[in-house]
């Protein structure tokens, strides 16, 4: 209801406050604009009016929680471990009605912005959670002693993981708080009632929530949500990393990996609990493209689009139609499907997400504002709605006195210049969000006949008929090879990949018949499906990216060196989404930093490195067949880039082999004949096609290795002191290891 309109309680509330602390005009403004707007704060200032007082003095800080910490004090004293756990959450529930009446003030009088309050919501809820665990803490360790490493015996703390809206700092005004609760590793305290770390861990863990959790006479401090550990609600209440690690590495769902995007270390043994983080950061971001999220992807598409048909859901402003739920999809989207290559996704801003997402051009600028303008208007009224009781809701009201409360609290003269408002924005989100994420397949015809011919559900005249349509020069060859794939690898399927190649077998069959050759190119091709079955995530794959799919057709009709080189390396099937790139191999100096970039991530994994050699090189291979074939390289260019490939391999293994020596032994030394002391040095001569700039696809390296070490006093540096012409020998053996070893890659 508007200001002038306070209803005859809030008048008289209105009234006694503003002779008992003698208010000014603005503030008299600010008060009757905050009662009229919020229930909760009325009752509140109704009950406690000296928490008026409290507003008055924060309203000029630069945030809400400028003096969160003096605040806690005044009302804890100087040692709140010495109070019993009843008096602890009593005075713990009055700092929470106290914090959320501040933020509640300063936000509806206009003094923060949204993304202010989110962050003072998700501030508090860190300091309340962390408050509570240390007071937890130490009453435990009394009793049972500090838990230790079994190996080392060193200490062990709790993690505290927030997840969701708190782990990326945007809590709303009345939200349940996602946490999961971790420790490094397993062991015993060291008290004389010694217990594991695990029921040390568990025990504090249901400490923290019934200190936060439970509706006493006060009120509650955050309802607090563990459903999103491992195991659900089945599991451990606590877990240690290893266990963890194994669980998201072997069980670990999709809807998981959305989940862990916002996670954040919020309370306890911050440290350790990021090295839990960086554990887990494969598992949230892969690094290649993944497809295979977009099945999972499209399912929760598809259950928000069911969701939103409802008519309650009308009227919800997160899940309906529009929803704030849309445009966090739209950001999380992205990054699960690309942020294991783009760090810059790695990140728990939805908003920042979406700067990335318009600089890296996937999003249009006009898109994203309007997507950041509806998600600021939307988590506003979000919040201003919930601010009126202190409930957790995302309904619209329906009746008259509360629509005009929030239409008031939003700035608005009215219900329906609001509505209109709200509507504008919700129809521009549920625009963008069924656009951006049109999806391939959403509707699949089933009346195709490829599709049958695939499913053999025609008979064989049939099927040939249908396939000699489509182009094929010997109908009858193909599906006899159709078929007997289908009856060789159906046992092998599960039904995630059954029901994905079925979705995806009708296209490529299309997109080979456009060749009319024989069966060599679905040869190749089911050789590849053969061998990727296990990674589904490929299959998706080909599914959503036609293109990609179509580029992948071209090159295995080409060559048979292509598509034997991809059917063992699936994981270069990520180059085909970009034709711009695969059709224009970079130049040696853009070789190099691809390369040394690829080389930072792994300084001391020798492994690692080799691996990311490996397909390095196959991957600018792939990028220079493939431009040969599609003609966008002339025949010496082809030769050049080869020869480049080699060089800047060479010269990455040959620095990083002398670095391995080098810490071995020292430097080399030497003593010219003159008496002077210098570094020898060390070269490698290419000989043949390598030193003639003519490699081809398959051409050997032929190598020399030289140095200009001489003289008697020639020996290493180090404490393990070798002569120079050994410490060079092991340099070339240690280069012709790194060059000619297998990996997995």
């Amino acid at each position: 209801m508007p200001d002038s309109e306070l209803a005859e309680r809030d008048q008289a509330l209105f009234d006694r406050l503003v002779d008992t602390f003698s208010l000014k005009p603005d503030t008299q403004a600010a008060l009757a604009h905050v009662i009229s707007c919020s229930p909760f704060a009325a009752n509140s200032l109704e009950r406690n009016p000296d928490l008026l007082t409290v507003f008055l003095k924060t309203q000029h800080d630069p945030t809400p929680f400028t003096e969160l910490e003096q605040r806690f004090t005044q009302l804890f004293g100087n040692d709140p471990n010495a109070l019993e756990p009843p008096e602890f959450a009593r005075r713990l529930r009055l700092l929470r009605r106290q914090e959320m009446l501040i933020i509640a003030w300063r936000d509806l009088t206009g003094i923060d912005d949204t993304n202010t309050t989110l962050k003072a919501l998700s501030h508090f809820a860190d300091f309340a959670i962390a408050q509570a665990l240390d007071y937890h803490q130490n009453r435990l360790l009394k009793r049972f002693g500090q838990p230790r490493l079994a190996e080392n015996n060193q200490p062990v703390y709790p993690v505290v993981i927030g997840m969701g809206k708190l782990g990326g700092n945007e809590l709303n005004y009345s939200s349940d708080i996602d946490l999961i609760f971790a420790y490094e590793s397993e062991g015993e305290t060291d008290g004389r009632r010694s217990i594991s770390n695990a029921e040390f861990f568990i025990r504090l863990g249901q400490q923290l929530i019934r200190a936060l959790n439970e509706v006493t006479a006060e009120g509650f401090v955050f309802r607090v949500d563990m459903r999103l550990r491992p195991y659900g609600d089945e599991g451990p209440l606590a877990l240690g990393f290893d266990a963890i690690e194994i669980y998201y590495t072997t069980q670990g769902r999709e809807w998981e990996r959305y989940a862990w995007i916002k996670a954040r270390v919020v309370a306890g043994d911050k440290n350790t609990g990021q090295t839990l983080m960086q554990l887990l950061r494969p598992f949230v971001y892969r690094r290649y493209l993944d497809f295979g999220a977009f099945a999972q992807l499209r399912e929760i598409k598809r259950m928000i689009e069911r969701e939103m048909s409802s008519a309650a859901m009308q009227n919800n402003i997160k899940l309906g139609p529009g929803g704030i739920r849309e445009i966090e999809f739209i950001g999380q989207l992205f990054q699960l499907l690309r942020g294991g290559r783009e760090p810059q996704l790695q990140a728990r801003s939805l908003l920042h997400v979406l700067d990335c997402l318009q600089e890296m051009g996937e999003l249009e600028a006009d898109v994203v504002a309007d997507l950041k303008s509806a998600y600021d208007f939307l988590r506003r009224t979000e919040n201003r709605l919930q601010m009126q009781y202190d409930q957790q809701t995302q309904t619209l009201p329906d009746n008259e006195q509360d629509r005009a409360r929030l239409a008031a609290a939003m700035n608005y003269e009215n219900w329906p210049e609001f509505l209109d408002a709200l509507n504008q924005h919700r129809d521009r989100v549920h625009h963008h969000f069924t656009q951006v994420l049109r999806l391939p397949n959403d509707e699949h015809d089933n009346d195709d006949p490829v599709a049958d011919v695939w499913k053999a559900t025609l008979p064989q005249a049939e099927r040939v008929r249908v396939l000699g349509e489509l182009g094929f020069a010997q109908p009858e060859q193909v599906d006899t090879v159709i078929q007997a794939w289908r009856a060789e690898q159906s046992p092998n399927l599960n039904n995630t990949v059954a029901r994905r190649l079925d979705d995806l077998m009708p296209d490529l069959l299309r997109d080979i018949a456009e060749y009319r050759d024989d069966s060599a190119t679905l040869d190749r091709m089911l050789d590849l499906l053969a061998a990727i079955m296990r990674r589904s995530v490929y299959v998706a794959l080909l599914i959503e990216q036609p293109q990609a799919r179509r580029q992948l057709v071209r090159l295995f009709h080409a060559s048979p060196w292509i598509a034997a080189l991809l059917t063992q390396h699936p994981i270069l099937l990520d180059e085909l989404i970009d034709p711009e790139t695969l059709y224009s191999p970079p130049n040696k100096q853009a070789l190099a930093r691809e390369l040394d970039e690829l080389m930072k991530k792994c300084p001391n994994d020798e492994e690692q490195a080799l691996d990311e050699l490996r397909r390095f090189k196959q991957l600018a291979t792939l990028r220079v067949a493939a431009a040969d074939i599609v003609g966008a390289l002339p025949v010496m260019r082809v030769s050049d880039q080869l020869t480049w490939i080699a060089e800047v391999i060479l010269d990455v293994v040959v620095k990083r082999a002398h670095e391995q020596i080098s810490k071995r032994h020292g430097l080399p030394s030497a003593v010219d004949e003159h008496g002077n002391t210098y570094t020898p040095g060390f070269a490698v001569i290419g000989y043949g096609k390598l030193g003639g700039i003519e490699l081809g696809y398959g051409s050997d390296l032929d190598l020399v290795f030289l140095h200009n070490s001489t003289g008697d006093q020639a020996m290493t540096t180090g404490k393990r002191v070798i002569d120079n012409s050994l410490f060079f020998a092991r340099v070339a053996q240690k280069v012709i290891h790194m060059l000619s070893i297998r990996t997995p890659a």
